[in-house]
């Protein structure tokens, strides 16, 4: 996942003022809050992790799709396309929609395994 780097420094900036966590992630960025992933750049996309409820009216909004990138979509998450987050209010509004449903998640104390490759 190759993150847009312009939208990668204004959202570095939008997490710098809550407890999200920097994580490069399949050759992108991903942030996480209490271990858990809440928000990403898939390319050029803004991707949120919003709950199944906000999901479904956000999907009603322009420039917001399902998050489908292997041809299953996600429930619960969404992609914005970057004329949806163009401004610091609508970035800021995402990433916040985000954090608040992720943190009522259950926090994550340890960090999945890395299972080593056999040779």
């Amino acid at each position: 996942m190759h993150s847009d780097p312009k939208l990668t420094e204004r959202l570095r900036r939008t997490a710098e003022h809550g407890p999200l966590n920097e994580r490069v992630m399949f050759g992108g960025v991903a942030f996480f809050l209490n271990g858990n992933m809440c928000c990403g750049i898939y390319h050029k996309d803004l991707v949120l992790r919003i709950g199944e409820d906000q999901a479904d009216s956000a999907l009603k909004k322009t420039h917001v799709r399902p998050m489908d990138i292997t041809g299953k979509p996600m429930r619960g998450w969404v992609m914005v396309d970057p004329k949806g987050c163009a401004t610091k209010q609508q970035l800021d509004a995402w990433v916040d929609k985000a954090a608040s449903f992720v943190g009522t998640l259950p926090a994550k104390t340890k960090l999945p395994s890395v299972r080593k490759k056999k040779k």
